[in-house]
């Protein structure tokens, strides 16, 4: 089971991202406060659980949390400032987002800058030590999951209800045949054949 505190500090927020390797739609972050006597045995890295199952925990992490924020980072904002500055600052805009303020913060990955005068550590897979992390993660993903489905009905032809964005075949497929979208990150290689050079 998942550990629930990292730091002695009373007030200790995770945090966590999801779609950092997509090639369309945002990334997007959570962070949670969760309560001392927090228990649920089912909850892990969200990579690590079924789609039913992360959304069976997301109304269970809302209604039981201290405190808890989402943050969408458009592509262009990825596109100017790139995936990994974007990944960090849509997790800074959820810590900033918590009420109360927490006097800890604990970070999946293994980068992070300073909120406000907040100290922090960074926990390489932390999503699947520390249940923060771990709510943090599941409420990124099925807040990103449920963005995707919305913008697939603007555009179906990508099929980003199935693939989320992720640069599978099919998505590839699709960008070379019908081009590309407002929601698509034009830092990212889109297509493999952008590596080969114009001579």
């Amino acid at each position: 089971m998942l550990q629930l505190q990292f730091s002695h500090f009373s007030i200790e927020s995770g945090t966590d991202e999801a779609g950092r390797g997509c090639l369309a739609g945002p990334v997007t972050a959570a962070a949670v406060i969760l309560p001392e006597n927090f228990e649920i045995k089912i909850l892990n890295d969200s990579k690590q659980l079924s789609e039913k199952a992360r959304e069976q925990l997301r109304p269970i992490i809302e209604e039981q949390a201290v405190s808890f924020a989402v943050t969408h980072l458009e592509p262009v904002v990825i596109d100017e400032i790139n995936i990994l500055n974007a990944s960090i600052k849509a997790m800074q805009e959820s810590i900033l987002k918590l009420n109360p303020k927490p006097d800890y913060i604990i970070v999946d990955g293994n980068r992070f800058k300073p909120v406000l005068d907040i100290p922090h550590s960074c926990i390489v897979k932390g999503d699947a030590k520390f249940m923060s992390i771990a709510a943090a993660s599941v409420l990124a993903k099925t807040y990103r999951d449920e963005y995707m489905n919305k913008i697939h009905e603007e555009f179906p032809m990508y099929n980003w209800k199935q693939n989320k964005g992720y640069p599978t075949q099919e998505h590839r497929e699709a960008i070379r045949k019908f081009g590309v979208t407002k929601y698509h990150r034009m830092s990212f290689r889109l297509l493999p054949e952008q590596l080969k050079l114009e001579i």
